[in-house]
């Protein structure tokens, strides 16, 4: 049997997919609320595929619990945010779920860490606990990392799908977990050491910044002298070395827009560029409210009621809205002392923010200037209702002669 600690974003499409194929599993959460609507049938985020997997799952007789079990195998999918100020991950979840199972798991049991975590973390943090707690890591208690690597929105297919890296101590176990991934797993699964599957998850990670973060300052350049910045995109990546990423409202999510930072807390004198990277990307909320304050003068509108914000998720047709950049621009609005943007997102069913609206065309009915944070489906097969309006594409998925762009 395999425990799966926490059934967030990640633990809970792991869980799914290994019953699905044949492991016996058992997901424990401490929310009980969570648990409670997975043992009535309910899955807890929309994700495509998920409720058909989830389906499967029940029917090889999946559990949910909030209590940890006693098994050979653990799998911990907590989260690891980051201390904004320090810039270094907080491990103190991932801690207190390793803790918890020491507590109860019997000799010889593997603790998989799938959390994502800055090199040298479980060396830091997860052994000295593990030893604190009596146990000799490699004869009575084993430790891998086998960070995940799958997005909101394609998750059921990635996990099928993505390449996978195990970081074991012992090749042996390293080999044993391998095969539990391979049991759903048709990508290349490699083996290396632990600190290195730490460090490829959040390299992966940073590369995915760095490379927005040009996109995004090559946006505010061409903003500058009035240039178009995507038709010199077009043209560069016409050249067969070059392959120059879309700039955007920001970067959000529990991956790109976190991960990098681990390594600008544990080198600050060494990672000069992934740090400016990430400041440069974290500024481009505030780059888009001042882009609304601009067109609002241009044009004359004088009420920033009149001012609607399509989309809160941190990317298109998900219901994740971990460190999304609307909400990083309405927090800044906020800090302005502005106020009175109107809001709407067909994947937000609560009311999570001021002004917001749970109907498209009520939502336009209000405004005059609609701004494209996030570019759903729904607002693409709906650009007609967009003629009479000024528009802000953040994306440039529009082509009406009322649209500006970043």
């Amino acid at each position: 049997m395999v425990n799966i600690i926490g059934l967030g974003y990640i633990g809970l499409p792991t869980a799914l997919m290994l019953a699905s194929h044949g492991i016996e599993v058992v997901g424990t959460d401490y929310n009980e609320e969570l648990v409670s609507m997975l043992n009535i049938g309910k899955t807890t985020f929309k994700e495509e595929g998920l409720d058909d997997l989830f389906d499967r799952a029940n029917k090889s007789g999946i559990k949910f619990t909030t209590k940890y079990q006693i098994t050979d195998i653990y799998i911990v999918s907590v989260p690891t945010p980051y201390d904004k100020f320090s810039k270094k991950v907080d491990a103190n979840y991932v801690l207190r779920a390793v803790s918890d199972i020491l507590k109860i798991c019997p000799q010889e049991a593997v603790i998989v860490i799938e959390s994502t975590v800055s090199p040298g973390t479980i060396d830091k943090f997860i052994r000295p606990a593990v030893e604190a707690a009596g146990f000799i890591i490699g004869e009575n208690i084993h430790l891998v990392h086998a960070p995940e690597r799958i997005i909101p929105g394609n998750m059921v297919y990635e996990l099928l799908h993505n390449n996978r890296t195990i970081g074991a101590d012992n090749k042996v176990i390293g080999e044993k977990i391998k095969e539990l991934y391979s049991s759903f797993c048709q990508g290349k699964i490699v083996v290396t050491d632990i600190k290195t599957a730490e460090m490829t998850k959040v390299v992966e990670n940073t590369f995915r910044a760095v490379n927005i973060a040009f996109a995004n300052e090559l946006a505010k350049i061409c903003r500058h002298d009035n240039m178009n910045v995507y038709e010199i995109i077009r043209i560069c990546n016409m050249h067969p070395r070059v392959n120059i990423l879309q700039p955007g409202p920001g970067v959000g999510g529990h991956c790109i827009s976190v991960d990098p930072w681990f390594l600008v807390g544990d080198y600050p004198s060494l990672a000069k560029v992934i740090d400016e990277s990430m400041k440069t990307n974290d500024a481009m909320p505030d780059f888009v409210l001042n882009r609304i304050y601009e067109i609002m003068k241009e044009r004359n509108l004088e009420d920033i009621n009149r001012v609607g914000v399509y989309g809160m998720t941190y990317k298109e047709n998900v219901d994740d809205m971990r460190e999304s950049p609307t909400l990083q621009l309405l927090e800044s609005q906020e800090r302005h002392l502005a106020m009175g943007l109107k809001v709407y997102d067909p994947y937000i069913v609560k009311d999570v923010v001021k002004n917001q609206f749970h109907n498209l065309n009520e939502f336009l009915d209000t405004v005059d200037l609609v701004v494209i944070m996030v570019k759903h489906n729904e607002i693409k097969e709906n650009i007609d209702k967009l003629s009479n309006k000024i528009v802000l594409d953040c994306h440039n998925i529009i082509n009406l002669p009322n649209v500006y762009h970043i």
